[in-house]
């Protein structure tokens, strides 16, 4: 090769392409807007769901996972994601423009609400008396029934995967004329955008100061298949209808109305819109307002913001630096919300008591944040849902201490036999040691804990019901391993297990730590005005056997259940159950509690007798009793389990554990007015 060919430079042109690599075929205009419209729609914030604009959303995805209702391909699933598109390529939402009605939007997805009573236990809360316009318990309505059935809702949905709810709130929802109309076009619209048919019931509610409605939506479509909603749709879809609908009613807000509305804020003691938008316009939490603008609107929010300012400043949530200069808290937001939940609390506790005709002190309100230090007993004046798109309850009660006691978070299994008037104890979180840590203590040898050592000794006892020897002593492992993860025992190997000398005081201490629910005991189910005049024994009669009076108050409830025991004594005297002496003393019948209950129990099961055209048999102490165990019913002198054999039936003191055995066989001994149980196969083992 010469010099001449290996500098020789010879061009070979190919075919002509873009200077933009990889670009490709060329896209349609209308193509590149919609992926920039969804590229927008996955992250900007003006179509995530905010809490703080209360609207909370939970939706679902294919699969059964939660659809993300801001970012990742979840806004992309869904029934309603045509409606979202739609809404994202024509600018965005519209419940927040000026002029339209503003609607406070709450929505949760449950899962298996129809298996385990959540679906019931939030029905019969919704329904509650004191909902409706006339106080009266609330009424369920369906797309074309103004009288819907319940129970046969809930069995429709006992096999669904989940359930959504729905709370609506308009602002401006005591000026709708209909608001069930209102809610039946709602849904309609709602189904059109989701493209199926919809089972769904609802209840207005008017206890607080905006009007809302409850609906409740089944998990499945006009198809039967899984309902999945888009998590957008959820979020501002169905915000957006319920504007559209309180606009097209009552016609746009106008300039006077949103003044009036927005200078009502000025002076709330919560979180509010000014607040809001101030938080969003602050740099490093300073707000500059030293210039004035010239639009008078935009002066007018300008007004509204240093007033409200004025008011923060005071409550020492903001600064001004200089003039015009402010400095938002750090602490600003969570300490209004903190203050408008509390004013709320204190709100509905002033509402319950004045529905019961009485007035208490403000300073004797007590809001507890967990359970409390010592035991507090009462009369329940009030039973609500705590977060009423949930199913745990808040319970308000009169304390005989003189002072009105807020528990919130509370499970309703716990409370299901308390109502309004009834008497209850509230104390400490139950930290009483569990029996398989008891056990495990008792197996324990050297400090070693062997699970084939307890399997054993478990089936040489032979006390496991069922016989399942393995899942008992499994279920002791779990609890070893759970115990394992908090540092209090250490695991050796598959069959060895290291226990500490103090094991069951720290896996009871263990327990309390997590466990920050109040114990709940019912004390009596029946008001004062009940007790003073029934013939069981009740409450008053435990505590004028016990004449120690020191716990009750001079004031409030305490005085109130002073003036009962007067008036229950001189009922005991009248019956010739008591007699009164010269020196003013009083002496009750031997056994007083003992007869009264009695007395009670014989009156009852011979009314109940001729309803179920069974003979009636009183239990005798110390008699063994068994029997099917077909229900319960609720006396003064306690709650009694009904026993019925082929020839006879009696009524026997209740427990919890018995429960589980409705419509079962059952056997016990009847011993100084209670029962000791004896369930399972295995006779010998006594609960």
């Amino acid at each position: 090769m010469n010099a001449d060919d290996e500098n020789r430079f010879r061009p070979k042109p190919g075919r002509i392409r873009s200077d933009t690599p990889k670009a490709g075929k060329a896209k349609s205009f209308l193509t590149q807007a919609k992926k920039l419209a969804r590229q927008h729609s996955n992250t900007h914030p003006e179509y995530a769901p905010r809490l703080g604009s209360r609207t909370a959303a939970k939706s679902t995805a294919k699969g059964g996972k939660a659809a993300q209702a801001s970012g990742g391909p979840g806004v992309r699933r869904g029934r309603g994601a045509a409606f979202v598109r739609a809404r994202t390529l024509s600018g965005g939402w519209r419940h927040s423009a000026p002029g339209i009605r503003r609607v406070v939007v709450k929505t949760r997805y449950v899962q298996q609400a129809g298996k385990n009573g959540k679906a019931a236990a939030h029905l019969r809360y919704i329904q509650r008396d004191g909902t409706s316009r006339d106080g009266e318990r609330g009424q369920l309505y369906s797309a074309t029934e103004d009288r819907a059935d319940g129970d046969a809702f809930l069995d429709r949905g006992k096999e669904d995967r989940h359930q959504f709810r729905f709370i609506v709130s308009p602002e401006d929802g005591a000026d709708l004329t209909d608001l069930t109309a209102h809610t039946r076009d709602l849904m309609r619209q709602i189904e059109a955008d989701l493209g199926t048919k919809l089972d769904w019931i609802a209840v207005n509610h008017y206890n607080t100061g905006h009007p809302h409605v409850h609906v409740i939506v089944r998990g499945k479509d006009d198809l039967g298949e899984n309902l999945v909603v888009n998590g957008d749709y959820l979020a501002n879809g169905i915000r957006e209808r319920a504007s559209e609908l309180a606009t097209l009613e009552l016609g746009p807000v106008t300039e006077i109305e949103q003044t009036r509305k927005l200078s009502a804020e000025i002076d709330q003691d919560r979180f509010t819109r000014i607040d809001r938008a101030m938080t969003e316009e602050a740099e490093d939490r300073f707000l500059d307002l030293r210039r004035e603008p010239e639009d008078p609107r935009r002066q007018f929010d300008r007004t509204l913001r240093l007033r409200r300012l004025g008011k923060l400043e005071q409550m020492g949530l903001a600064t001004e630096h200089a003039p015009g200069v402010w400095e938002l808290s750090e602490q600003m937001e969570s300490t209004l919300r903190g203050l408008g939940e509390r004013g709320d609390i204190i709100r509905n506790m002033h509402k319950a008591l004045k529905a019961d005709g009485l007035e208490r002190d403000p300073m004797t309100f007590h809001i507890h944040d967990g359970s409390p230090q010592t035991p507090i007993v009462g009369r329940v004046v009030d039973k609500y849902l705590t977060d009423e798109l949930g199913e745990n309850l808040t319970v308000v009660v009169d304390g005989i201490d003189g002072r009105t006691h807020h528990f919130a978070g509370i499970d309703p299994a716990r409370v299901e036999d308390a109502r309004i008037g009834s008497i209850v104890e509230i104390g400490p979180a139950d930290t009483t040691q569990r029996p398989s840590d008891r056990t495990i203590a008792a197996i324990v040898e050297d400090g070693v804990y062997r699970p084939s050592r307890h399997l054993e000794h478990a089936k040489f006892e032979g006390r496991v019901p069922g016989g399942d020897y393995e899942g008992f002593v499994d279920a002791h492992v779990r609890r070893l391993e759970a115990l394992r993860r908090a540092g209090i025992v250490e695991r050796i190997d598959a069959d060895q297990w290291r226990i500490p000398e103090d094991f069951e005081s720290r896996a009871a201490a263990y327990d309390a730590g997590r466990n920050r629910q109040a114990s709940i005991r019912v004390i009596s189910t029946f008001n004062l005005e009940s007790q003073i005049g029934s013939d069981g024994a009740t409450w008053l009669d435990r505590r004028l056997v016990t004449p120690d009076a020191s716990d009750l108050a001079p004031a409030g409830f305490g005085q109130q259940v002073r003036e009962a025991m007067n008036q229950r004594r001189e009922h005991h005297i009248e019956q010739g159950d008591a007699t009164r002496s010269r020196d003013g003393r009083i002496f009750y019948r031997r056994n007083l509690l003992a007869t009264l209950r009695e007395r009670e129990v014989a009156s009852v099961g011979a009314e109940i007798a001729a309803s179920k055209a069974l003979p009636f048999r009183a239990a005798t102490d110390g008699e063994s009793v068994s029997g099917k165990f077909t229900g319960t019913v609720q006396l003064s002198s306690g709650k009694f389990a009904v026993v019925e054999k082929s020839h006879e039936f009696t009524l026997i003191p209740w427990r919890p554990v018995i429960d589980r055995q409705l419509g079962r066989e059952v056997m016990g001994v009847v011993q100084g007015g209670s029962v000791s149980w004896q369930l399972g196969k295995a006779r010998g083992l006594a609960l």
